[in-house]
C-alpha cells in the first residue's frame, strides 16, 4: 500500500504541483494540505482516493504559485489615510520631517499583494484543470502501488509454498500413519485399564473415541490445505484482499495452533512450531496488501 506520484499544471499563469502517497493502514485515511483560499479543493481530493484505494494511509498535497506578473499589488487605503492623519496630530508635539511616499509604502500593511479575483466562470475552469491533474497524480499512485502489489504477490506466494510444504510434511509423519495411531490408542488404553481396572466398556469405549479424536489431526491439515487454496484464490483476484487475507492468516494459525496442541510426537511438534513461524512471515506481509 506504500506509493508515491506527482503531477504538474498549469493554467492562466497559474503554476501547480500536486503530491500524493500512502503508507500502510489498516483501513483508508485520507489526508489533505492546500494553499489558503483552495480550502474547496479538499472536499474534491477526500472523494476522488476511495474511487482508488480501499486502504493505507494517504496524504494529498497541493502546492501552488502564480507567475509574477499574475501577481496585484493593492494599497490599504484607510491604513494610508490613517497614518497621515496621525503625522498631523504629532506635528505639534514632535518635528517631524513631511512624509514621504516610499516612507508610507513602506510601513507594513500599505502595500499588499494577492491573488488577482477570478469571476465565477475562470475560477470553475481553473478548478477544472486542478482536479485534471489531481486525477493524474491519483493514477500515478495506483500504478505505483500496483507495481508493489506485484513484488508484494511474489513473495506472499512464496510464504504459501512454504505452508503448503509445512502441512504436506506433517501429513507424511510416520506418526499420523493409522497403524502410529492404534498404537499410541492401545497404550492409552492400556494406561486407562491400569489405573481404573473397573472402567465399564462403554466408559473405555467413550475415552478410546476421545483419545482417537484428539489424535487425528487430518482434519487441521484438509481446513490448512483449503485455507491455501482461498488465499491463492484471493492473491490472483483484482480486487482488495488485504482483510481477507489477515483472516485467512488467523485461521492458519487456529490450525497449527490444535495441530501443535494435539501432537504425540516430536517431529509433528517441530513442523507444527515451523508452520507458525512461516505464518507470522506471511501475516507481516498481508499488513501491506491493500
Amino acid at each position: 500500500m506504500t506509493g508515491f506520484a506527482r503531477a504538474e499544471g498549469q493554467h492562466q499563469g497559474a503554476r501547480w504541483t500536486w503530491e500524493v502517497k500512502s503508507v500502510n493502514g489498516r483501513g483508508l485515511d485520507v489526508r489533505c494540505r492546500v494553499p489558503p483560499g483552495y480550502e474547496r479543493l479538499e472536499a474534491m481530493a477526500r472523494s476522488a482516493v476511495p474511487d482508488r484505494f480501499a486502504r493505507g494511509s494517504v496524504t494529498v498535497a497541493l502546492q501552488l504559485a502564480r507567475r509574477d506578473d499574475t501577481a496585484e499589488l493593492r494599497v490599504n487605503q484607510a491604513l494610508l489615510a490613517r497614518l497621515i492623519e496621525l503625522h498631523r496630530e504629532l506635528e505639534g508635539q514632535v518635528d517631524p520631517a513631511p512624509p514621504r511616499l516610499e516612507g508610507l509604502l513602506a510601513v507594513r500593511g500599505v502595500v499588499e499583494s494577492g491573488e488577482p479575483v477570478e469571476d465565477a466562470e475562470a475560477q470553475a475552469a481553473h478548478d477544472a484543470a486542478l482536479k485534471e491533474s489531481l486525477f493524474e497524480a491519483l493514477d500515478g499512485l495506483a500504478a505505483a502501488r500496483r507495481g508493489e502489489g506485484e513484488r508484494l504477490g511474489e513473495m506472499l506466494d512464496r510464504h504459501l509454498d512454504d505452508i503448503a510444504r509445512l502441512g504436506a510434511e506433517a501429513g507424511d509423519l510416520a506418526a499420523l500413519r493409522p497403524e502410529a495411531v492404534k498404537a499410541r490408542l492401545r497404550t492409552q488404553v492400556e494406561a486407562l485399564l491400569e489405573a481404573s481396572p473397573a472402567l465399564s466398556e462403554e466408559r473405555l469405549a467413550q475415552e478410546a473415541a476421545l483419545l482417537a479424536v484428539k489424535a487425528d489431526v487430518r482434519e487441521e491439515l484438509d481446513r490448512m490445505r483449503a485455507h491455501l487454496a482461498a488465499a491463492r484464490e484471493l492473491i490472483d483476484g483484482d480486487g482488495p484482499a488485504g482483510r481477507r487475507l489477515d483472516f485467512l492468516c488467523q485461521e492458519f494459525n487456529r490450525e497449527a495452533n490444535t495441530l501443535c496442541a494435539k501432537s504425540w510426537d516430536a517431529a509433528l511438534t517441530r513442523v507444527g512450531l515451523a508452520l507458525k513461524a512461516a505464518i507470522d512471515q506471511l501475516r507481516e506481509q498481508v499488513q501491506n496488501v491493500e
